[in-house]
């Protein structure tokens, strides 16, 4: 795939970027090494001054920052101008508790013969980051804020649909004042991954991804003996029980799903409502989808912008045409407007069976799966029906149902009566086929060090 910004409400090809050549690549891993052997010393108010000043310039560039990101991968402009924000959010949440994040745990020295005994989080070396397109911002800064706080350095290599985001986040770090080799972008191929993997300056990798795409990563680190930490995707259940605010559940649920234009790794996606308020739920979801304006993402009245690119619509219709053809039903959208760009509309299939991708594939763009269950124990095991695990939403005011959902939905995060997302204080992650170590909050910032056991007698 070409390192190339192509606008995908239009088609247009923007602007071409050359890749890092072999030669340059190592360079640029060298002089990460070199940074990691300096930085490392740094203190974590040095750092913090820096992290802050790359909120402050994030927020100064916001409109400018959005129009880009809206131009590479076709999100609203309203969703680029938040993402932009929430990064800077993140900066400063690091900046501010990193240094009790990773502060020295006592132990009890009694009880291991010492005069005293501790355990020391200490930062490990330069951590590849291979980033998606989809948050192009967020899911970087999510990997960078906590591990330029740790006292890592980081190698990103992004999408290569989205190559001035990626730009954008090497110069960012630079203007903020973080050292020379801090934070460096490389523009590559997916085919000179191993190839940084495997070089013996590079002590880690964090991939956001597709599952062969982990697999693929997590093969090399395994060879490497390397440490990984992996998300890739999901396929997230939205269950809605009788004792339900079923207006606000359907508001949430037509945001989460098309949130991002409905390329959102934890956006709902099968939405599992029981028997008893079934008719009454679909009848306001399908008409809330309906209402969703379908247009140019830079117009601040859009709802939902084209998908990220050509082959990313022609999964979506071929999805739902294999659905269709098995017996589903289409309540509403199911077809691609005439016209440039790839665009897609919100749409709502039921009737839904095992034997149809939709079943057991994640649909990556504005695609409802509405399912009917008899109980909360048909609602939980088809909603574990699936190879992914990374997050969940329960809609009811019942405690006890509450509490099945809380310790029985086989995911990495379970939201009741609230939209799934993420925060930087709480970890971020999967389980199953969705991956496997956490980001954000104290786990995120700890995956990428040594914890070192001291003993002093």
């Amino acid at each position: 795939m070409a390192i190339a910004t192509v606008n995908p409400a239009t088609g247009e090809t923007v602007k071409t970027f050359d890749p890092l050549s072999p030669e340059e690549v190592d360079a640029r891993i060298g002089r990460a090494a070199e940074a990691f052997r300096r930085y490392r010393l740094t203190t974590f108010a040095e750092r913090a001054g820096w992290m802050r000043a790359a909120a402050d310039i994030l927020d100064a560039e916001a409109d400018s920052v959005a129009a880009m990101m809206t131009t590479e991968m076709g999100k609203t402009l309203n969703a680029s101008r938040a993402e932009a924000q929430k990064c800077a959010k993140a900066c400063r949440f690091y900046a501010e508790h990193a240094e009790a994040f990773l502060a020295d745990e006592p132990a009890d020295p009694a009880a291991v013969g010492a005069k005293r005994a501790l355990t020391r989080y200490q930062p490990i070396g330069p951590v590849l980051a291979v980033m998606p397109w989809n948050f192009p911002l967020w899911q970087a800064m999510r990997f960078a804020a906590p591990a330029l706080m740790a006292g890592n350095v980081g190698l990103l290599k992004h999408a290569s649909n989205v190559p001035q985001t990626a730009l954008y986040m090497e110069d960012l770090f630079s203007r903020a004042g973080f050292p020379d080799g801090a934070f460096q972008t490389l523009l590559i191929g997916s085919d000179l991954v191993e190839r940084v993997l495997r070089d013996r300056r590079v002590v880690a990798a964090t991939l956001t991804g597709s599952a062969p795409a982990g697999q693929a990563v997590a093969r090399v680190a395994g060879e490497e003996i390397k440490k990984t930490v992996l998300e890739l995707g999901g396929s997230d259940p939205f269950i809605v029980m009788p004792s339900a605010d079923l207006d606000r559940a359907a508001e949430v649920a037509v945001t989460s799903r098309c949130q991002n234009n409905g390329q959102s790794c934890i956006s709902a996606k099968r939405f599992i409502v029981h028997e008893a308020v079934a008719d009454e739920f679909e009848r306001r979801f399908v008409d809330r989808m309906a209402a969703l304006r379908l247009g140019d993402p830079m117009d601040e009245a859009t709802d939902i912008g084209p998908l990220a690119s050509r082959q990313g619509r022609r999964d979506v219709e071929e999805l739902v045409a294999d659905a269709t053809a098995q017996g589903a039903k289409v309540l509403v959208g199911g077809e691609a407007p005439g016209g440039p760009g790839w665009f897609y509309p919100a749409t709502v299939v039921t009737g839904i069976t095992p034997q149809m991708r939709m079943y057991h594939e994640e649909v990556f763009g504005p695609v409802a799966g509405l399912y009917r269950v008899a109980g909360l124990d048909e609602a939980i095991e088809l909603a574990n029906a699936t190879d992914f695990g990374l997050g969940s939403n329960a809609w009811t005011n019942d405690e006890a149902e509450q509490e099945r959902f809380v310790r029985d939905l086989a995911a990495g995060a379970v939201f009741i009566n609230g939209m799934t997302t993420s925060y930087p204080e709480l970890p971020f992650g999967g389980v199953k086929t969705s991956g496997y170590g956490r980001e954000l909050s104290a786990q995120g910032i700890r995956e990428f060090c040594n914890i070192k056991t001291v003993w002093v007698g």
